[in-house]
């Protein structure tokens, strides 16, 4: 398949990044879709804006992983570049990575362009990973519905990764950072009060992530941070204030 340059990204012909890749390796969008699963319940934290999240999530995995750059123009706006020599792998980060190497995009138009099409796609991943697993069962003993159930485990480590960051301070790793501060950034996280207690010294950890206050001090991970800094900044804004279509 050939994709035209100025559209955002598809990856299959059915419109949706192509998911074929090795599933041994979790990207940062799906750890943060299994962490806004709910078991209790079976349905997904924050589906209204959920494709802004998990749009910044891709965006931030690029950053970590040096395959773009934020980039700061006339009158303020940032833009995401591709870095040329740096192609990610995977298929999903690949087909966002092309959409801002065809040209610099702002940020919030690289979320709305990347976003919509992954939620289908990463949930499938993680299906075929077991980390939830697809149920069908009766509705009112007449019809067939779907359900999603909690599969491995892999969602309580991730949430207790976070847990340790946010309430017991400990200095996290820049995909764990990173983790927190979308899943701060995404408005959802006074929905896990049961699990990360919706404290005022929490509160403030969570913004202190969300600006890239990361504890870590390698010239590398500056970068990466900052970059993903600038796309959670532009997450909230989405998530709080979705533009007008």
């Amino acid at each position: 398949m050939t994709r035209q340059p100025g559209r955002p990204p598809t990856g299959t012909d059915d419109g949706l990044p192509d998911t074929t890749t090795d599933l041994a390796a979790p990207s940062l969008a799906e750890d943060l879709l299994l962490l806004l699963f709910q078991p209790d319940s079976g349905t997904i934290a924050g589906e209204n804006t959920l494709f802004y999240v998990l749009g910044g999530a891709v965006l931030a995995d690029l950053g970590l992983g040096e395959h773009v750059r934020t980039r700061t123009g006339r009158g303020g706006t940032t833009t995401v570049v591709a870095v040329e020599e740096r192609p990610p792998s995977d298929h999903v980060l690949r087909s966002a990575w092309e959409y801002v190497a065809d040209k610099p995009r702002g940020v919030q138009t690289a979320l709305a362009a990347v976003g919509p099409p992954l939620r289908g796609p990463l949930l499938d991943r993680l299906v075929d990973r077991g980390d939830i697993r697809r149920r069908t069962r009766k509705a009112l003993g007449l019809f067939n519905t779907t359900v999603l159930e909690d599969g491995s485990g892999r969602r309580a480590r991730l949430l207790s990764d976070v847990h340790q960051v946010l309430v017991d301070g400990t200095v996290p790793t820049p995909r764990t950072a990173a983790l927190a501060a979308l899943l701060s950034g995404s408005g959802t996280l006074p929905q896990f009060h049961r699990e990360i207690p919706w404290t005022s010294t929490v509160i403030a950890r969570a913004k202190e992530l969300e600006q890239g206050h990361w504890g870590a001090d390698a010239t590398a991970e500056a970068v990466a941070r900052t970059v993903t800094a600038t796309i959670v900044s532009s997450v909230v804004i989405a998530a709080t204030v979705p533009p007008r279509a």
